[in-house]
């Protein structure tokens, strides 16, 4: 299958950075009472008191006040045209990865290929990130550094940890009818057959998101641990639906069969056999 498609990602990280509902301005207090309350009432035009809004972005107006829905519309702008970019920028690297990633190492008896931890093997995500990240400016830059170093190193440590546990991948070494068996592509499987110790890191969104704050390292950044939260959240889930669709392809196994001894053993299952690591083994 293709990498996780942008789309879903970004739908699910605008859904949960509106569950924040952050109310713009954020400390605001309506005044109450006079003289305020009057004083604020005709200090605008009664236009400009009350302005229609759209609830559905991804910030709230304190009130109808035009300066309070100007406000939202104006960060709505920008923050949902950074998060399209960062989303399509985390799709576009997995991409990238998945199309170089490869198993290696692995060893082959009879039908049963194992890999120890740390035998996927693939390319760090974060300069792949920030290929495509938004860096238009230096605080959407130190936004996509963050996200991107954080990722990287949340993605490494699962990748760190993958094993193949085991797995019925050729049956045909069980007994095979030459003294080598050639190249032999395994038995599909789904990618989430092959556990990581690491895999934490990649589904909690907590730990997503504190590693991202920590990677930013700026308490008063605008609405960092909002974006940052929402970011983990929906890379979470669009990496656990991942995980069970992406299909383990064209993993080639080789190896020796050295009971073969015709006429009298005309078979015999592989026995130390090895695969054929190249880039592909997730392209499918």
């Amino acid at each position: 299958m293709p990498g996780p498609q942008p789309a879903m990602l970004k739908n699910l990280v605008k859904i949960a950075f509106k569950a924040h509902a952050i109310v713009l301005p954020t400390k605001w207090k309506q005044p109450v009472g006079n003289p305020e309350g009057r004083q604020y009432i005709d200090a605008f035009k009664l236009t400009e008191l009350v302005r229609p809004f759209s609830a559905s972005k991804l910030f709230l107006p304190a009130t109808p006040n035009k300066y309070h829905v100007d406000t939202q519309k104006k960060l709505h702008k920008q923050f949902d045209k950074y998060i399209d970019g960062i989303c399509d920028a985390i799709c576009g690297a997995w991409d990238k990865w998945r199309l170089q990633a490869k198993f290696s190492n692995l060893i082959i008896n009879g039908p049963v290929a194992v890999g120890s931890p740390g035998c996927l093997k693939g390319p760090k995500l974060k300069s792949l990130i920030m290929m495509q990240a938004p860096k238009s400016s230096p605080a959407e830059k130190k936004y996509s550094d963050s996200v991107a170093k954080h990722l990287s190193k949340a993605w490494g440590d699962w990748q760190g940890k993958v094993m193949v546990p085991g797995l019925p991948w050729y049956p045909a070494f069980t007994a095979f009818p030459l003294a080598m068996a050639p190249p032999m592509p395994n038995i599909p499987m789904p990618l989430i057959v092959c556990p990581s110790a690491m895999a934490a890191e990649m589904l909690v969104p907590s730990k997503l998101k504190d590693g991202m704050v920590k990677a930013h390292n700026d308490k008063k950044a605008l609405h960092h641990k909002e974006l940052f939260d929402s970011i983990g959240k929906g890379v979470s889930v669009v990496f656990l639906i991942w995980l069970v669709s992406q299909q383990i392809m064209n993993v080639l196994g080789k190896g020796p069969v050295p009971t073969y001894a015709p006429p009298y053993v005309p078979v015999g299952p592989v026995v130390g056999g090895q695969n054929i690591a190249v880039p592909g083994h997730l392209s499918a």
